[in-house]
């Protein structure tokens, strides 16, 4: 089993910053890649950026420019820097694992961005 808990979020204005945590704990070995998601008031979950095992990132392509996954392999977290906040980036902001075939999720953190 793998345990996710996500930090970060809170309430920011419009063109501020925000980094969120994802801290992974148990049976951590052999994840092969870890993921952002966030999901809308009122709309479906939906991907937002992943890192491979080795580093490797992939972005959808509205937030390319915007945000940037990383990882500190030490501390066994991965992070979303988010810049330029929109109000659209209003979310409730979840990490994923894949580990072999199971899927693992945090229970999310909010992000709202609001004047």
């Amino acid at each position: 089993q793998v345990q996710l808990v996500e930090s970060g979020g809170g309430l920011v204005q419009p063109g501020g910053s925000l980094r969120l945590s994802c801290a992974a704990s148990g049976s951590i070995f052999n994840i092969n890649f870890m993921g952002w998601y966030r999901q809308p008031p009122g709309k479906q979950r939906e991907l937002v950026a992943t890192i491979t095992s080795g580093g490797t990132t992939n972005y959808v392509n509205s937030v390319k420019g915007r945000f940037t996954i990383s990882r500190d392999n030490a501390k066994n977290t991965i992070y979303l820097q988010i810049n330029s906040l929109k109000p659209e980036d209003t979310a409730v902001y979840y990490c994923n694992a894949h580990q072999g075939w199971d899927v693992y999720w945090g229970q999310g953190t909010q992000v709202t961005v609001s004047s």
